[in-house]
């Protein structure tokens, strides 16, 4: 069976796109380990398949690397609202459904801007043991689970994110799903840089979109830095996070920035 595909990136976090309107993709988990592998397949973070839809303009489906469920992903839904406009799908103003909520888009050439999901369960002032030190820690769920850990000016770049994220991401704290775990500093400008080991990936991201939501709600928190805020990704490109807030809770999020078609082809499967 040959499938058609299209290979994508957000801002670095690079997917699989495949239309499953048709139903031809039955064991996504398989397909998914398979395309993702870096050295056999076609290689990315994860895979995303487009399928038909009730209540909205189709259905996003989230897959990791590692054939895991992975719900909803920002960068993701960015991707294939592009493939979607691309290909005559939906038009620029678009909704997907994905985990049972129906999510706003709009496409502006390769910029496209997603509504997310209000952020829920922030706790704060969690102590972690990152190197041979604890340090304090924020948790938040963006759509996905996340702890973000800010540093000090001159740490991101030095620091083993994949031995400490993995490690933190499996902790029993964090239950048997574990977490996704972000590294941030700020810099003079109140710009964010940001470092992500992503479950499911089981390695650094070149960008994570629910991440940098995280990283821009606990920068509000802790820095005081007030929307839009810029985070610069470990690929060099730039997402920006637009929200509102009463110093408390959150609401109105947009994650924005670039959805790039990489290469189209095929493959026998």
């Amino acid at each position: 069976m040959r499938i058609e595909f299209t290979k994508m990136t957000g801002a670095g976090n690079d997917f699989v796109v495949i239309d499953n309107r048709s139903g031809l993709v039955i064991n996504a988990a398989e397909l998914a380990q398979k395309l993702c592998d870096r050295r056999w397949g076609v290689g990315a973070d994860g895979l995303l398949l487009l399928e038909n839809s009730t209540v909205a303009d189709y259905r996003m489906m989230y897959y990791n690397a590692d054939g895991s469920y992975g719900g909803m992903c920002g960068n993701g839904g960015r991707c294939i609202a592009r493939y979607a406009l691309l290909h005559g799908i939906a038009s620029a103003e678009q909704r997907f459904e994905a985990l049972n909520f129906v999510y706003a888009v709009s496409v502006l050439g390769d910029w496209v801007s997603l509504s997310m999901k209000n952020p829920s369960g922030l706790k704060s002032n969690l102590m972690l043991r990152v190197t041979t030190q604890k340090a304090k820690a924020h948790f938040v769920d963006t759509g996905s689970p996340h702890v973000v850990i800010p540093l000090r000016k001159g740490v991101l770049d030095k620091l083993d994110v994949v031995t400490i994220g993995r490690r933190l991401a499996h902790s029993k704290r964090f239950g048997s799903m574990g977490t996704n775990v972000n590294f941030v500093e700020v810099d003079d400008h109140k710009v964010l840089y940001m470092r992500t080991y992503e479950r499911g990936v089981e390695a650094e991201t070149l960008a994570c979109g629910t991440g940098s939501i995280a990283c821009a709600v606990v920068g509000n928190r802790i820095w005081k830095l007030e929307s839009p805020v810029t985070i610069v990704a470990r690929s060099g490109k730039k997402l920006e996070v637009t929200f509102r807030s009463d110093g408390i809770s959150y609401e109105a999020i947009v994650l924005s920035g670039p959805a790039e078609v990489v290469f189209s082809g095929s493959v026998e499967v």
